[in-house]
């Protein structure tokens, strides 16, 4: 297991092609433990690319990349044990019940029974949903759904969890109550790798990255990204960044 100077995410020359096609073209970054990390860029950048690398579920085509201590390509299955991941799907299997999510997802991270029931228990009373245990998850609004998919993701107490577009589609309220689960998180130690087309939604993070056709442009806090653009918003810096 590789120690790598505080970072629980390091990436060195990644590279990813299907064929001809290069999704991810030599990135280079670094996250550091309990950070909030904003991966950004438009649709088709190759985010998710990365991210499907990142945890472990897909092979890098060249690079040097760890995620907490250990090497994606020869150790993915050690990865998987120390991340959540949640998509802008939510992850969440509509059909099932609320608790038996929870049972399904603790089974795949390798909790026991009695350790399931108690962080279904904790989890649930912590978003006040304790009366959501038995219903059918499809029945829920979207912005539980959210919440409970977050929930899943961190029930097994991960190092870090990878958001891919959690709040898309969601209303500007139930965003900024998600935000206030991922700062309590990262409060907690846990890493936040988190993706995102909601500019705004960049001014959260720490540090953010930005990427235009499988490339890192920028990187740097949101207060320094505007003074390196002379820009007073974060869709300012983007349209520059993206627009060459």
């Amino acid at each position: 297991m590789m120690k790598e100077n505080g970072h629980i995410i390091v990436a060195r020359g990644m590279v990813k092609k299907f064929g001809n096609f290069v999704a991810n073209d030599h990135l280079n970054f670094e996250v550091k433990k309990g950070e909030i990390f904003g991966f950004l860029g438009a649709n088709g950048a190759g985010k998710t690319t990365a991210i499907r690398i990142l945890c472990g579920l897909s092979k890098p085509t060249a690079g040097e990349i760890t995620v907490a201590g250990y090497d994606v390509f020869k150790e993915s299955e050690k990865v998987k044990e120390n991340i959540g991941y949640m998509s802008q799907k939510f992850s969440l299997y509509e059909d099932l019940r609320v608790k038996e999510n929870f049972t399904f997802y603790g089974g795949i991270y390798g909790l026991s029974r009695k350790n399931i029931k108690e962080r279904t228990d904790y989890l649930l009373e912590k978003l006040q949903l304790q009366d959501t245990r038995n219903k059918i998850t499809h029945s829920l609004p979207l912005g539980w759904k959210q919440k409970i998919a977050f929930s899943v993701a961190i029930m097994h107490n991960p190092k870090i969890i990878f958001l891919d577009e959690p709040t898309s589609g969601v209303d500007p309220i139930t965003r900024r109550q998600f935000w206030d689960m991922i700062y309590e998180a990262a409060h907690e130690g846990i890493t936040v790798f988190v993706t995102t087309h909601y500019m705004d939604e960049a001014e959260y993070c720490e540090r953010v990255s930005i990427m235009v056709d499988g490339r890192i442009e920028a990187l740097d806090t949101p207060a320094q990204l505007k003074r390196n653009y002379d820009a007073e918003t974060m869709e300012e810096v983007f349209l520059q960044i993206a627009r060459g």
